[in-house]
């Protein structure tokens, strides 16, 4: 093996390099590797590779190709020449490095060592398991695309590469994980993204130093994100909709695709930038308008409606005559803040265990919740009615936000005003609501307020968000992103050369 830049080589004799490769990919230990000696123009050769990443019909017509190269004359060309002439695979290269060589049987190439050549072949004709593009559980649409991501990182670029057919749409290959070599892939449109956001990001995925992400995206989005880890509110959006991820390159956005995972990191992102669905789109402009209010209206119900009606139950005298009849006439045993927290506590009980619950189970499990946990609590005096009623409201109103992780940031701001409220009453709601609203109004995702149109205002980009507009007239960029033209002009025809 030679030394060279403090990397090592591939040297001429096979036998050495076949024995290295042997031992460090534990050859004899691990039962999936696989190693196939055999004579290749009149030299020993050897095929390096893992089984399951491999295709068989591939390996073995290229295998019984090269035999036929037994007793070939080839003159003064090289072996290296003659079996780059005549491999018959079109993802086909060479390499010398002992790192990198390592790193690309373990993904899944097909690694041909040759006596007397100082590079290896390396022939791309990995497969990984995989499963065909499904509809997302979690951003259904009643009409629309039914395909999304999937863990296999070619298969999505090339849905997005589907959708967008501009040749400046990029894809940045960065490679993190001492020990698990993770595939990260930046997408953007060169012309269209902020170059400082597309260097910010590729620099901070590049620092990164770790042996694995084990965890995938959310393990990347943790380690690129600044900022306090602590802070609930998430500063990039998931999603698994190809579509969605297209428009947001178009507004100039940049994706971070992580092998192994089906969810699309988008950033930045907004506060605004959660609360969008693509079923909005997939309807018409009017429809889609009162669709958007209808889920501002839950998403606004789930985090204020239960410590609104704590804090009239407690200081019942602030309401006006009409709304007397808010409160519960008997309270109960336990104080109404226990009884709220109670109900928090066993949704996300139920939540836990209906992920957890076969399907099979599933509607058993619907039914403990309704009768022997709802019913009886109110028979016993445990809860109050009022209580089960609306800890269900901001149920379905945190059921209704697009992003599940805006629900679970959504869902602490909520458990925070209940006990600002259950403690301190008024006052203690009133500045636990404004202690939210700084940590929203301080908090960037990569450079952008988070609550941005609404602060800084602007009242176009706030207007966008407020009224689904028609898709023709959106001929429009965020101009928070800082992108490098608003809508491209076609390029100039090329001129006609005189003959």
């Amino acid at each position: 093996m030679r030394d060279k830049d403090q990397h090592l080589y591939l040297s001429r004799n096979f036998q050495e390099n076949l024995d290295f490769f042997q031992q460090e990919l534990g050859f004899g230990e691990s039962f999936d590797i696989i190693v196939r000696e055999m004579r290749i123009l009149g030299r020993q050769a050897a095929f390096i590779c893992i089984d399951g990443f491999v295709k068989d019909d591939v390996l073995t017509q290229v295998m019984k190709l090269l035999l036929k190269l037994e007793g070939l004359e080839f003159g003064s060309a090289t072996v290296r020449t003659v079996l780059e002439r005549n491999l018959p695979y079109i993802e086909l290269s060479t390499e010398a490095q002992i790192d990198e060589l390592i790193y690309l049987v373990m993904a899944g190439s097909i690694l041909l060592l040759v006596d007397g050549c100082e590079e290896a072949f390396v022939i791309d004709a990995r497969t990984y398991p995989s499963r065909n593009p499904e509809e997302p559980d979690i951003e259904r649409v009643v009409r629309g695309s039914r395909d999304g991501f999937t863990e296999t990182l070619v298969f999505n670029t090339a849905l997005i590469r589907r959708r967008i057919r501009d040749p400046k749409l990029r894809v940045k290959l960065v490679r993190i994980g001492r020990r698990s070599k993770t595939d990260i892939c930046l997408l953007y449109l060169k012309d269209v993204a902020d170059p400082a956001l597309v260097d910010n990001l590729t620099k901070r995925i590049e620092a990164v130093e770790i042996d694995a992400i084990p965890m995938a995206e959310k393990s990347v989005e943790e380690m690129i994100t600044q900022g306090n880890w602590w802070n609930p509110f998430p500063r990039v959006r998931y999603t698994e909709r190809p579509d969605v991820a297209a428009v947001h390159l178009l507004e100039g956005h940049v994706l971070v695709m992580v092998d192994t995972s089906p969810s699309i990191m988008i950033a930045p992102a907004t506060y605004f930038h959660h609360i969008h669905h693509a079923e909005e789109y997939r309807q018409n402009p009017a429809v889609g308008a009162y669709i958007r209010w209808i889920r501002f209206l839950a998403i606004i119900i789930s985090i204020f409606a239960t410590p609104l009606w704590l804090l009239a139950a407690l200081e019942h005298d602030l309401l006006p005559a009409s709304l007397k009849f808010i409160g519960p006439e008997k309270v109960g045993e336990l104080p109404l803040l226990l009884q709220f927290l109670i109900g928090e506590v066993a949704l996300d009980f139920m939540r836990m265990a209906a992920i957890h619950t076969p399907s099979p189970l599933a509607t058993a499990l619907g039914v403990i919740a309704a009768l022997l946990i709802g019913e009886v609590a109110v028979t016993i005096g445990l809860l109050v009615p009022e209580v089960i009623l609306y800890t269900a409201v901001v149920a379905v109103g945190s059921f209704s936000t697009p992003s599940y992780e805006l629900s679970m940031a959504n869902r602490l701001v909520r458990l925070f005003l209940l006990l600002a409220v259950g403690f301190f009453r008024l006052p203690g709601f009133l500045a636990a609501l404004v202690l939210v609203l700084v940590l929203a109004a301080f908090t960037k995702s990569f450079g952008v307020p988070y609550l941005w149109p609404l602060i800084p205002f602007n009242w176009p980009a706030l207007k966008a968000i407020l009224v689904r507009s028609p898709v023709p007239i959106q001929n429009s960029r965020p101009s928070i992103l800082n992108t490098r033209d608003k809508w491209r002009q076609p390029a100039p025809a090329f001129k006609r050369r005189r003959p």
